[in-house]
């Protein structure tokens, strides 16, 4: 593997590690916005999303299967954008802007997977 795409992975894989480990330590508050999705059994869902987040970053960064795990992470950022990052719901700008941020890093984490996939 070339010396960019080692640190492009091992720089695309932190906040799936870090984040999917918060989650799956702490679901706290993220469970209640799976519960108010109508999601069955919010808080497994988020531990489950959480683990699922940190075990593929961890691959990702250590080069294991890089081409599945990014479909596998895409898979559990479409879910944690869409219902966690729900900016069109916010009633205050700030909560607004917030949350648009964030929508809008997780589409770019997505691109970044998608760019694992095209690599040869």
């Amino acid at each position: 593997m070339s010396l960019l795409r080692t640190l492009g992975q091992l720089s695309l894989s932190g906040i799936f590690i870090t984040g999917g480990s918060q989650a799956f330590l702490r679901p706290g508050n993220r469970a209640s916005k799976v519960a108010k999705a109508g999601f069955p059994e919010p808080e497994s869902m988020v531990v489950l999303n959480g683990a699922t987040m940190a075990v593929g970053g961890t691959l990702l960064a250590l080069d294991i299967a890089p081409k599945l795990t990014a479909v596998v992470l895409i898979g559990s950022l479409v879910p944690t954008t869409l219902v966690g990052h729900a900016f069109w719901k916010e009633e205050s700008e700030a909560g607004r802007k917030t949350q648009q941020t964030q929508f809008m890093k997780n589409l770019g984490l997505i691109g970044g997977l998608l760019l694992v996939l095209t690599a040869k």
